[in-house]
């Protein structure tokens, strides 16, 4: 069976070596002193620091391996030096206006791996990521949402 390849940009990379790093302290340090400290307090059968300590431990070693995962299957997704801000690809900054909510959003689009709302940036294969992919400024889209209903945007703006 292949490997899934993960298709990153070089910031969302980065960031998961960061959170990687970040994990592998947090599990080293705070965590290996949590489960010390509970095995000092004797009974393990029944001491809830312990549980709990050993199973936020296993939460963050089973994450810190997923990251491992997409690392090692990571293709970094490199400026090809093609500024071309007329089409809409992986990696740019799209202005859209809502007609529905009347009013203009913009975003960047990413893989599934760095989508994060609240940072504004959403997946390419998402129901709007895949609708805008290869589209230019200027064109009206109509999507169908998740609750059936549809939307009309319109590319104002690719960065």
């Amino acid at each position: 069976m292949a490997e899934q390849v993960y298709k990153l940009t070089k910031e969302g990379y980065e960031k998961l070596k960061r959170e990687r790093e970040e994990l592998k302290k947090k599990l080293m340090g705070e965590i290996a002193e949590r489960i010390k400290e509970a095995r000092e307090l004797g009974d393990l059968s029944e001491n809830s620091e312990y549980e709990e300590a050993k199973n936020e431990q296993g939460m963050i070693d089973s994450r810190i391996k997923e990251i491992d995962y997409i690392l090692d299957n990571a293709e970094v997704i490199e400026d090809d030096g093609n500024h071309d801000n007329t089409t809409v690809s992986l990696g740019k900054k799209v202005k859209i206006k809502d007609y529905r909510l009347n009013r203009e959003q913009e975003f960047m689009l990413v893989t599934p791996q760095e989508a994060n709302v609240e940072e504004k940036k959403i997946s390419i294969d998402s129901p709007i990521g895949k609708a805008l992919l290869g589209r230019r400024i200027g064109e009206a889209i109509n999507i169908k949402t998740a609750r059936g209903s549809t939307k009309k945007i319109e590319i104002k703006e690719i960065s």
